[in-house]
């Protein structure tokens, strides 16, 4: 007789809450500087993928952390996003290669996390201004750098959004 039990998917072991991710930032070091994004990544598309990627080549490990449903909710994208829940987008970025870690923050912005894991290497879309960021002004002042990612043109989620209720 064969066992057909299936295991979880390997992938879900990247998935940590935040005292766990503070926890795993040592190992994370170990494979050199530890590079942060955070966001909602809801519908994920190419832009996020290549995003995600580029990030991930700055330094040993990428840390990617999620707004809870509550926080993106107050980002004013709608009264119906994020479409994916905080558990279903943490899974699906967990799955991504480039991805070392996902953890995620119900704060309207990521400052108190990054004061706590301390990455390396802040990253952001090029449609931010790093210099206008208090996250960046954090990481600088303990010796790590911020760095804008240009941003792949012709992809949004809520683009994409729109564009599928469009019919």
């Amino acid at each position: 007789m064969t066992d057909t039990t299936l295991l979880p998917p390997v992938f879900l072991s990247k998935l940590a809450s935040r005292q766990d991710a503070v926890q795993c930032m040592a190992g994370l070091r170990a494979l050199g500087p530890v590079v942060f994004t955070n966001g909602v990544f809801d519908v994920l598309h190419r832009g996020h993928a290549s995003y995600l990627a580029q990030a991930r080549s700055l330094g040993g490990s990428l840390v990617v952390a999620l707004n809870s449903d509550a926080s993106a909710r107050r980002l004013g994208k709608g009264p119906d996003r994020p479409l994916n829940n905080e558990m279903d987008r943490a899974a699906l970025m967990a799955a991504l290669e480039s991805v070392s870690l996902v953890t995620w923050f119900d704060e309207d912005t990521p400052l108190a996390l990054i004061t706590e894991l301390r990455p390396d290497v802040l990253v952001k879309g090029g449609d931010y201004d790093m210099s206008q960021l208090a996250e960046t002004q954090v990481v600088l002042g303990y010796g790590g750098r911020a760095q804008a990612i240009p941003f792949v043109e012709g992809y949004s989620t809520t683009a994409l959004v729109k564009k599928i209720r469009q019919g």
